[in-house]
């Protein structure tokens, strides 16, 4: 008896574990598309959606397109085919999905824009991402005090770059940067001696700090042979460092000439170190464990029938449709808080940026 109770005793337990297993493959794989794995900030991204995803019983297939537009669309097809339950995207071009994503809406595939709003499209579910405008808005206060305008300083030169034309978000940063600056370009106090305004002609395709150095390297020959200039507007750190090195090949953090105020985002770690040698000032902190968080919370709200939590139904206008989003906060980084909040939250050990 005792045998016969012990052998129905380890039937039940292999049967709890085998539905165990197929209850956790029930939930599915989401597919992740990434764009590229050049920049650190995407490969954490990579990395924190599939932790979190894996840890509530998902399967996950993270493909990075390295900026290829059409290895992007190729990858997320195979997913489709593959038949995913939810497509995470990250686009490169924010408008070449319409038709992808048209194949995957009519398999009943949820779809769900990662940090970069996927533009055109009416299949784009939801929206997981920051707050983009106040990104901008934190990038250029963080100069504005630098150079102390709001106690009567100036003039001062100052040079503007922005994102790549194809991210939707490049225009947000742009703008809310724009918003504090505006003014004081408008007063004199802050001059763009190139003269160079507006996205069409600041922006950066695909993100690419050497075209940001070489677009530096032309304004620096071309308008500061006998002037310096104080601040720089950088919207990611990847072009901060080509800035950066723009600068100091004519002589800047040397001598006499003082390294200009360069805002940045992501708080990679190159840029961390840089501002902890006093060379960038600045950059902006978007914490992707958190938004790998929300984005894994609208994913178990759609495979459960119910609404996903959002905070903003306004902002983002597709071209099609208005995306449900949620946004996150970010957080402005200098000198005086990087160890609080970049080794406090956990998010880099002390030992990574020393």
């Amino acid at each position: 008896m005792k045998f016969l109770t012990t052998t129905l005793a380890a039937l039940a337990l292999g049967a709890m574990a085998f539905t165990g297993a197929a209850m956790a493959q029930d939930k599915g794989t989401v597919g992740i598309s990434m764009p590229t794995k050049s920049s650190a900030r995407w490969i954490a991204d990579g990395d924190n959606m599939v932790k979190v995803l894996t840890e509530r019983g998902y399967g996950t297939d993270l493909q990075y397109a390295e900026d290829d537009i059409p290895n992007q669309l190729s990858q997320i097809e195979n997913m489709v085919t593959k038949g995913v339950k939810v497509l995470v995207i990250a686009s490169i071009d924010g408008t070449t999905l319409s038709d992808v994503l048209s194949q995957a809406a009519s398999q009943d595939i949820k779809i769900i824009a990662y940090d970069r709003l996927i533009k055109g499209s009416p299949n784009v579910d939801y929206y997981a991402t920051f707050d983009n405008f106040q990104v901008g808005v934190l990038q250029a206060t963080s100069l504005v005090d630098a150079l102390g305008l709001k106690d009567g300083k100036g003039p001062f030169n100052i040079e503007l770059f922005g994102g790549s034309p194809d991210d939707n978000n490049a225009f947000f940063f742009y703008d809310g940067a724009m918003s504090v600056l505006q003014p004081f370009i408008d007063e004199g106090k802050l001059v763009v001696q190139s003269g160079q305004t507006g996205m069409d002609k600041v922006g950066t395709l695909r993100w690419d700090g050497a075209v940001a150095q070489a677009r530096m390297d032309n304004i620096l020959s071309a308008y500061y042979t006998d002037k310096r200039v104080d601040a720089v507007l950088s919207p990611y750190d990847g072009l901060s460092i080509g800035i950066l090195s723009s600068l100091k090949g004519v002589g800047y953090g040397s001598g006499d000439m003082p390294m200009p105020v360069v805002s940045g985002q992501d708080a990679e770690v190159p840029s961390v170190k840089s501002i902890l040698a006093g060379e960038q000032y600045s950059t902006i902190f978007k914490d992707t464990r958190e938004l790998a968080k929300v984005t894994a919370d609208m994913v178990d709200a759609m495979m459960s029938g119910k609404e996903p939590e959002v905070n903003d139904t306004k902002t983002y206008d597709n071209g099609v449709k208005v995306v449900p989003s949620y946004l996150l906060k970010p957080v402005a980084v200098d000198k005086t808080n990087w160890e609080e909040i970049l080794i406090g939250s956990g998010y880099y050990t002390k030992d990574q940026i020393m």
